[in-house]
C-alpha cells in the first residue's frame, strides 16, 4: 500500500459536482439528523447496515497529512452514523473515483477539506486531542470519538478548531494522560470496553509509514544485483562491496531490495562488515542489538532465525542500513554474507525512511459510527495476548474482528489462531475506504446457473484460484484491478473473496456477480464466512458457526470455499468431524485446503474431496509445475492439480499466458467444474451446482 506524505496544505480538484446543487445543512437540521441513527443490525445479521446512499459530499485526502486524515475519518463515522453523506478518497490504487463512479448517486467534490468540517461541524459534540509522544493514544481517542461523538484531532490542530468558525470543545485531552501502549489499552479495556459494542472487535495499527515514492531514492546507484531466480540460496556467500565513491556526505546508506519483485525471494543478508581506510566501523549480524545502531529504515522486513540469523526483504519490502566513517576517510568498503535474488544500493543523500509514522484514517470511520473498541495488541508478546485474550473472551462465537495485526507473517498466523480458539473470525479492512458508504448500499439478487461441466477423460484438469479472499480491501483494491484486465473471461478462475460483502459492501459484489462471465466463479475465501482455522476452533461451536454463517455463502453465491488451516503457524490437514461440518453445514461439494508447495487431492470420510493448493507467484512457476505433474502421471486416469494464484504479482493476462503454453493433455477448468470430475472419477454422487440465491436478499435500508 501506498503511504502518507506530510504537506502543509490540501491541494485537491477543482470542484466537481454531479449533484443537482448543494446546501449549507443549518445548525438546526445539522442536529436533528445528528440526533438519528438509521444504522440497521439484526441479531442474525453479521455486520451492520446503513441508511441509504442519497448524495455524498467528497473530498480527496489521498496526499493530506495523517491528522487531516484521521480528524475526517472520524467526522466522517459520526455524521454517517445518521445517513452515510461524507466520502473519502484515500487511495489511488483502482482509480480514485472508480468505485464512487460505480455507486451511480449525485456527488460534490470539495476542493477544501476543511469545507466538510464547515458544513458539519455541529453534528459534533467536540474534538477529542490524542497525545503523539504515545501513538497508541490514537486508537483510545478513535473509541472515545464514536462514544462521544467527537473528532480525533492532532495537537496542532486544535487550535484552529477551538477557534472562529469551528468553536468545537475540547471533550478529552489525553496528552499526557498514558505511560505507554499498555497503559492506554488496559485504561481503555477497564472504563471503555464496557460502553462500545461487543458485536465486533476493532483492530488498527495507531499510525503507518508516511508515504513514500517507489523505487529506489534519487541518489541510490544499484552495486551489486542477482540476475537469476535463485531461491536455495546456492549463491550464498561474501560480497565485497565499493562505498568509495559515495563519501563526502554525511552518512553513507546501504539498501536491500529483491530484485525479482514477483516471486518472494528476496535479499537475504546474514552478516554485514563496514570498514574505513581499512579499520572496521561496524560488524554485526541482523536481528541482534548490534545491528539497532546501523538500522535506518527497516521497513517491512523481517527477522530470521535461520542461517544464524538473516534480515530479509521478499516482493516490494526493503531495508536500509546507515554508516558515518570518520571524518577524512579515503576508502569505504562493505563485507556482507547473503544469498538468494537480492539487490543491493547505495547513495549518500539522506532518504525518507518509513520509521516516520503519522495516523491514517482507514476503516475508522466505520469504528466510530458503531462505537466499537479500537486496539492494536501484539500476541507474540505475553502481557499483549493476556489483555487481547481477555477481549476476546468477552465475545460471543462467531464475533467477527475487522482490521488487522502487527508483525506482518509471524503475526498474523499467531492472530488469526489465537482469534479462532475463541471462535472469532478475522476480516482483514484495515486499508478499507468509506465503509460507512458502502455499507449503506443494496444488495442485489443475481440468478445466473452455472455452465455444465465437461466430460470426464482421461486429462490432466487445473483448476487456478486467485489467493486474498479473506481480505476486505483486496475486494476494494487489488481485486479489482486484477477483475478489469482485458484478459479476464479467456480462461476459467476461481477468484475467492468475502461472502461478508453481502452486509459490508453490497454495490462491490453487485459489480463482481453483475459482470462475472462464465469462466469466472466467485468463491469463499479462507474459510468461509470470515478468515479463520478451523482445527483451531472450538469444536463446541464449530458446527453451528457454520451453519449460521452458510446462508452467506448462499446470497453471496459462493457456493465453493478455500480453506486455511493452521496450528502453531504450519499448515495441517483436515481433521475428519471438521471436514464432516464443512460438508454438512457448508453444503460443500469439495474444499480447496491451505497453500502448500504441493498438491494432491484427498477424499475425506470417504465422502468430500479436500483438494490441497499449490501456490505459485510467476508464470514460469506454475509451468514448472504442471510439467512435473505431467512427467509424474501415468495416463491412465485423470489427474488434478489445484494451482493458488498469488493476487499480489499475477494477472488474469499471466493465466492466459501459461494456459496458452499447455499441451492437449491438459484441460483448465472452473473449481465446480473441478469437483463434479473428481466426484465423478472417484464413484462419488455429483451434488447440483447453481448460482442462484436460495432465497431472496434482505432489503438493506
Amino acid at each position: 500500500m501506498l503511504r502518507k506524505i506530510t504537506m502543509t496544505c490540501l491541494i485537491l480538484f477543482c470542484t466537481m459536482s454531479l449533484s443537482l446543487g448543494t446546501t449549507s445543512a443549518s445548525a438546526t437540521s445539522s442536529v436533528e439528523t445528528a440526533s438519528k441513527n438509521t444504522i440497521s443490525w439484526p441479531k442474525s445479521q453479521a455486520l451492520p447496515s446503513f441508511g441509504k446512499v442519497k448524495r455524498l459530499d467528497v473530498a480527496d485526502v489521498a496526499k493530506a497529512p495523517g491528522d487531516i486524515r484521521i480528524m475526517l475519518a472520524t467526522l466522517q463515522g459520526v455524521v454517517n452514523r445518521s445517513e452515510p453523506r461524507i466520502y473519502l478518497l484515500e487511495n489511488e490504487e483502482e482509480g480514485k473515483l472508480t468505485w464512487l463512479n460505480d455507486l451511480q448517486v449525485p456527488y460534490q467534490l470539495h476542493n477544501e477539506a476543511w469545507d466538510l468540517v464547515k458544513k458539519y461541524k455541529n453534528e459534533v459534540k467536540g474534538i477529542i486531542i490524542y497525545d503523539p509522544e504515545v501513538p497508541d493514544s490514537i486508537n483510545v481517542a478513535t473509541t472515545l470519538a464514536g462514544l462521544k461523538n467527537g473528532m480525533v484531532v492532532s495537537p496542532d490542530l486544535a487550535p484552529q478548531l477551538q477557534a472562529a468558525p469551528y468553536r468545537l470543545k475540547v471533550l478529552e485531552d489525553l496528552r499526557g494522560r498514558f505511560e505507554d501502549r499498555m497503559d492506554a489499552y488496559t485504561w481503555q479495556y477497564e472504563h471503555l470496553w464496557k460502553e462500545t459494542t461487543h458485536r465486533m472487535l476493532i483492530g488498527l495499527s495507531p499510525s503507518v509509514s508516511i508515504k513514500i515514492p517507489p523505487g529506489l531514492p534519487e541518489s541510490f546507484e544499484v552495486i551489486a544485483e542477482e540476475t537469476r531466480q535463485i531461491r536455495d540460496a546456492s549463491n550464498k556467500g561474501t560480497y565485497e562491496l565499493d562505498l568509495t565513491s559515495f563519501l563526502g556526505g554525511d552518512a553513507v546508506y546501504l539498501r536491500f531490495d529483491d530484485a525479482f519483485i514477483e516471486d518472494g525471494w528476496g535479499s537475504a543478508v546474514h552478516e554485514v562488515v563496514i570498514k574505513a581506510d581499512g579499520q572496521t566501523i561496524a560488524q554485526f549480524i541482523p536481528g541482534t542489538p548490534e545491528e539497532e545502531e546501523f538500522l535506518y529504515d527497516r521497513q517491512d522486513s523481517q527477522i530470521s532465525a535461520g542461517d544464524g540469523g538473516h534480515r530479509f526483504a521478499d516482493n516490494g519490502r526493503y531495508f536500509v542500513y546507515r554508516f558515518v566513517p570518520p571524518a577524512g576517510t579515503q576508502e569505504l568498503t562493505a563485507s556482507v554474507v547473503m544469498w538468494n535474488q537480492f539487490k543491493v544500493s547505495a547513495g549518500n543523500v539522506q532518504p525518507l525512511s518509513s520509521e516516520q509514522k503519522e495516523p491514517y484514517g482507514y476503516l475508522r470511520d466505520f469504528a466510530v459510527a458503531n462505537k466499537a473498541m479500537v486496539f492494536w495488541l501484539e500476541v507474540n508478546d505475553p502481557e499483549q495476548r493476556e489483555l487481547f485474550e481477555k477481549i476476546l473472551s468477552d465475545v460471543e462465537p462467531g464475533t467477527p474482528y475487522l482490521g488487522w495485526f502487527s508483525n506482518d507473517v509471524a503475526g498474523e498466523f499467531s492472530s488469526v489462531e489465537v482469534t479462532s480458539n475463541h471462535g472469532v473470525y478475522v476480516l482483514a479492512a484495515d486499508w478499507f475506504s468509506n465503509l460507512t458508504v458502502f455499507s449503506g448500499t443494496q444488495a442485489k439478487q443475481v440468478k445466473t446457473k452455472a455452465p455444465a461441466a465437461p466430460p470426464l477423460e482421461n486429462k490432466i484438469y487445473v483448476t487456478y484460484t486467485f489467493s486474498e479472499g479473506d481480505n476486505f480491501q483486496y475486494n476494494q483494491h487489488r481485486m479489482r484491478i486484477l477483475w478489469d484486465d482485458p484478459a479476464r473471461g479467456q480462461v476459467p478462475i476461481n477468484w475467492t473473496s468475502s461472502p461478508l460483502l453481502y452486509d459490508a459492501a453490497p454495490a462491490m459484489l453487485n459489480y463482481y456477480r453483475q459482470s462475472a462471465t462464465d469462466n469466472d466463479l466467485i468463491i469463499a475465501g479462507p474459510s468461509g464466512a470470515g478468515y479463520f482455522y478451523p482445527e483451531a476452533w472450538p469444536e463446541a461451536t464449530f458446527a453451528e458457526f457454520l451453519k449460521k454463517s452458510y446462508k452467506y455463502l448462499q446470497k453471496s453465491g459462493m457456493t465453493l470455499t478455500y480453506v486455511l488451516n493452521r496450528i502453531d503457524s504450519n499448515n495441517v490437514p483436515l481433521g475428519s468431524s471438521y471436514a464432516d461440518a464443512y460438508e454438512r453445514y457448508y453444503k460443500a461439494p469439495g474444499l480447496f485446503l491451505s497453500w502448500e508447495d504441493r498438491h494432491g487431492v484427498e477424499i475425506v470420510n470417504g465422502s468430500l474431496p479436500v483438494s490441497t493448493i499449490q501456490g505459485i507467484s510467476t508464470v514460469q512457476d506454475g509451468l514448472r509445475v504442471l510439467e512435473q505433474a505431467k512427467a509424474n502421471w501415468d495416463g491412465k486416469s485423470p489427474l488434478f492439480v489445484s494451482l493458488g494464484l498469488l493476487a499480489w504479482s499475477l494477472t488474469p493476462s499471466d493465466v492466459v499466458a501459461m494456459t496458452e503454453a499447455l499441451g492437449p493433455e491438459f484441460e483448465v477448468v472452473r473449481g465446480d467444474h473441478y469437483f463434479t470430475l473428481i466426484r465423478q472419477s472417484n464413484g462419488l454422487s455429483v451434488k447440483p451446482h447453481s448460482l442462484e440465491m436460495d432465497e431472496e436478499p434482505a432489503a438493506v435500508q
